[in-house]
């Protein structure tokens, strides 16, 4: 592609009060503006006359309302024609925050044969209709590409590089009004398109105009991704031919979709229900986890192999239809499973406790404990366990850089929420200090001893699991010890016998107080991390398809990284 040249485009029916504001504010940039009147009004019209005397300023008029699409359309085949390589979508109605404008133009110089999308972070004032509402657009998209790369195809903040844009436009009859904006990235993505995203506060102005037509836009953007899904079939092997080579540690397996997936999955459950939810979610684990989640499904059959193999060796009975699809469907239904919990809506109805006794007298006493979890199940469960102790405030602690976003997805979710999550990178003398005040206050922490670190990897205490020697984490056990205070394990097991959800939680004790003496301390360690994998293990016996570490569990990744 040729020097990057950019102009912004500006799409505008009947938004004359609100252009001139716009336009004020892209002129420090110093790039030529293009509007595309799309058959506006008089008044709108002679507001985009006295707006055309400015410099830089070029006005396309479409004689007849051809639909947002088709005013984007003649705006891109305007740039082509004026020689530019990049036109910049902005919204006449203000919506977006342009403040976010330096990081577009730093991304699309970057990569400039990229689409750059805006990724919207609502405020208060998006009607809640339409925030749940675009997330089935996202599912349909998901399974449209094989992938979750696409994070939002509806935000109009974009940067289009133009030459590859007007190719798709020229070989494909593609919508004209408010279903363009998802096809136009769909298709692009087929042409082997790269799109990236950057986050883009997005607003919807009291008295703001919309001309979103509930009926026939949603016929047309139901048509669309009917078109959309026979246009995937026959492009699945090279689909899935594009999926990125995947890190070896389990933390560098980023959570595919987390954030927008979380949202998603909580949108689809809100307006239409589980039995919905199950037939979506059918649809994205087999197209997308199953299919093109080579290395996931490829740790599931790993998984149960070695499960089945000890289970023979030891005589012991497992369900009788284990498979690595039924192992990941498992996992799509817990994701929702934590999403309800986080949200309020499980209550102890949904629960049966073993060990209701335990709790009941750690909240009467305000005993601050360590909770020791695993990825077997649904940890999230003690926010429903906790329901009946609201003074009872649980930290969480991981090890990603999701831990903030996550933090604010789910005060969105369920602002009364108790649940605090605590990013760390490891487990030092700053967080045991930060820690020990916690658990004097009567605060619960909670971290699972099931993932080896993510900056001291071989720091591992090896033991038994499932008839194999596994890598389990010496961090959370000393931990522990350091802080001094009672210790329990908890899993939450799906009942999947049930017509309507509900779990089986076990709160145990695990011990009084954890010891490890210096002279005996490797053997204590040992004999400690062993005391956890066995009971880790026999739980794992009585809900095989809800373990949910997708990764080699048996092994290191072999980076060692512990003097970095």
């Amino acid at each position: 592609m040729s020097a990057f040249n950019p102009c912004f485009l500006i799409p505008c029916y009947n938004h004359g009060a609100t252009v001139p504001a716009v336009i004020d504010a892209l002129t420090s940039y110093d790039f030529p503006i293009i509007i595309v009147d799309d058959g506006s009004e008089l008044a709108t019209r002679k507001i985009l006359s006295e707006q055309a005397k400015r410099p830089n300023i070029t006005i396309v008029t479409l004689p007849k309302n051809q639909g947002k699409g088709g005013a984007v359309i003649a705006g891109i085949k305007q740039a082509d024609l004026l020689g530019f390589s990049h036109a910049l979508q902005i919204d006449a109605d203000g919506q977006h925050d342009l403040a976010a404008l330096p990081k577009l133009l730093e991304a699309s110089q970057a990569h400039p044969e990229a689409l750059i999308s805006g990724q919207p972070i609502y405020d208060d004032s998006v009607p809640k209709s339409r925030l749940y509402g675009r997330y089935a657009t996202h599912i349909w998209v998901w399974i449209e590409t094989l992938s979750f790369n696409i994070k939002d195809s509806m935000c109009g903040f974009r940067s289009y590089p133009i030459r590859p844009i007007v190719n798709v436009i020229n070989h494909n009859k593609l919508g004209l009004r408010m279903d363009f904006d998802t096809e136009i990235m769909v298709r692009f993505y087929w042409d082997d398109g790269d799109i990236r995203f950057i986050d883009t506060k997005v607003i919807y102005p009291e008295n703001g105009i919309s001309h979103f037509d509930a009926l026939w836009d949603n016929v047309k953007i139901s048509w669309m991704h009917t078109k959309l899904f026979f246009g995937m079939l026959p492009r699945i092997p090279k689909l899935i031919k594009r999926k990125p080579i995947e890190q070896q540690h389990w933390s560098s397996h980023a959570e595919r979709g987390t954030i927008l997936g979380i949202k998603t999955l909580l949108a689809v459950y809100s307006l239409l229900g589980r039995k919905a939810f199950n037939v979506l979610l059918k649809a994205v684990m087999g197209y997308y986890y199953y299919l093109t989640g080579k290395k996931a499904r490829k740790a599931s059959e790993d998984y149960l192999e070695q499960l089945e193999s000890y289970a023979s060796d030891n005589q012991l009975a497992l369900p009788a239809k284990l498979n690595s699809y039924d192992h990941l469907l498992s996992f799509g239904h817990t994701m929702l499973d934590k999403l309800v919990a986080w949200k309020g809506d499980y209550s102890e109805n949904n629960l049966t406790i073993h060990g209701d006794e335990h709790f009941n007298e750690l909240a009467k006493r305000q005993q601050g404990i360590v909770v020791l979890g695993s990825h077997l199940g649904n940890l999230e469960l003690c926010r429903a366990l906790s329901s009946r102790h609201p003074d009872i405030k649980i930290n969480a602690l991981v090890f990603t850089e999701h831990a903030e976003r996550f933090n604010a997805v789910l005060k969105a979710i369920n602002p009364n929420s108790d649940l605090n999550l605590i990013q760390v990178n490891e487990l030092g003398a700053d967080t045991a200090i930060m820690l020990q005040q916690k658990v004097e206050q009567g605060e619960w922490v909670v971290i699972v001893g099931d993932r080896t670190s993510v900056t001291k990897e071989q720091r591992v205490v090896w033991a038994d699991f499932l008839g194999k020697p596994a890598p389990f984490p010496q961090g959370p056990f000393i931990l522990a010890s350091v802080l001094k205070v009672p210790v329990y394990t908890l899993f939450g097991l799906r009942d999947d016998s049930q017509a309507t959800p509900h779990f089986d939680v076990y709160f145990e004790p695990f011990s009084e107080q954890l010891t490890l003496p210096r002279k005996t301390r490797e053997t204590a360690l040992q004999e400690t991390v062993q005391q956890y994998a066995s009971r880790l293990e026999s739980y794992t016996i009585k809900a095989p398809l809800q373990w949910y570490n997708f990764f080699n569990f048996w092994q290191l990744s072999g980076k060692n990284n512990d003097n970095q």
